[in-house]
């Protein structure tokens, strides 16, 4: 028997497969999805920044240490969106905040969100700026120095790079030691000055004890009135956490430094 020809419908012939269609639709989709993602993030941007100017304080909150002369705070994005401007103009009882150390990177890879953003309004309002790197006992100092040193931003009249060193993380002592000496002494190397250390009290002289002395400490300490309880020579005491600034929404940590105007300007980075 002869095949019958089966007849195609009339306007099928170019029709383009249905899951071309589908494609159409779930691009569309993913777009509309990432323009209104955009426009989200925006939105909240702004409200963060309208936020940040509002945040203002006629005290800092806290009972500030005397007989120092130059404060300072510092930040990461945990503060989130900062006005900066307004962090400078803050002025209480010829108190003010004039040098910001802020987070940069973390571990091997990480880096703090708003640490760009962070660096480049703080020294546009007038900040003396340093960078920290958070360090983690658990992993190669060596790595964590090049993460660092890949993403710091580090100029001339900056404060020396930092190193935050808080939590052992089951790590025994002297590993860690090993690895914060590689760490430090990649960096030193880099920028031709030695770090700063970033701890606490009770962890800097159960875990560093006397191997670190020749590095400048910044310490954090609180509820002390006068300085921080540690037997080696200090550069910054941070000595609260609940400190107010104009400018932020958060509650901030507050530092002093241990010197005058000139000793000041002796640990800024030179050309």
């Amino acid at each position: 028997m002869a095949k019958r020809k089966v007849q195609r419908p009339q306007g099928t012939k170019n029709a383009p497969p249905k899951k071309n269609g589908i494609y159409v639709w779930a691009t569309a989709l993913l777009c509309m999805g990432a323009f209104g993602w955009y426009v989200v993030h925006v939105w909240q941007q702004q409200q963060a920044e309208v936020k940040a100017e509002d945040a203002m304080y006629d005290a800092f909150g806290i009972d500030m240490p005397i007989n120092y002369y130059i404060h300072g705070i510092d930040v990461s994005s945990f503060q989130n969106t900062i006005a900066w401007q307004k962090v400078a103009a803050m002025r209480v009882n010829n108190v003010r905040m004039g040098f910001a150390f802020i987070k940069a990177t973390e571990g091997l890879i990480n880096v703090d969100e708003n640490y760009k953003k962070n660096y480049q309004n703080a020294k546009r309002a007038g900040m003396i700026c340093g960078s920290y790197h958070f360090f983690l006992a658990t992993k190669s100092g060596i790595t964590q120095a090049a993460n660092f040193l890949e993403n710091a931003t580090i100029n001339t009249g900056d404060l020396p790079p930092v190193v935050d060193i808080e939590h052992l993380y089951g790590v025994p002592p002297a590993t860690m030691r090993k690895r914060l000496k590689e760490c430090l002494a990649a960096i030193e190397t880099a920028y031709k000055t030695k770090p700063i250390i970033y701890s606490y009290v009770n962890f800097y002289e159960k875990n560093l004890g006397n191997e670190f002395n020749d590095y400048p400490l910044w310490v954090a300490h609180y509820e002390e009135q006068d300085k921080p309880r540690i037997g080696r020579d200090w550069t910054f005491w941070q000595h609260s956490e609940g400190g107010r600034v104009s400018g932020i929404t958060s509650r901030v940590d507050c530092d002093v430094f241990n010197g005058d105007s000139a000793a000041f300007k002796q640990m800024l980075l030179q050309p």
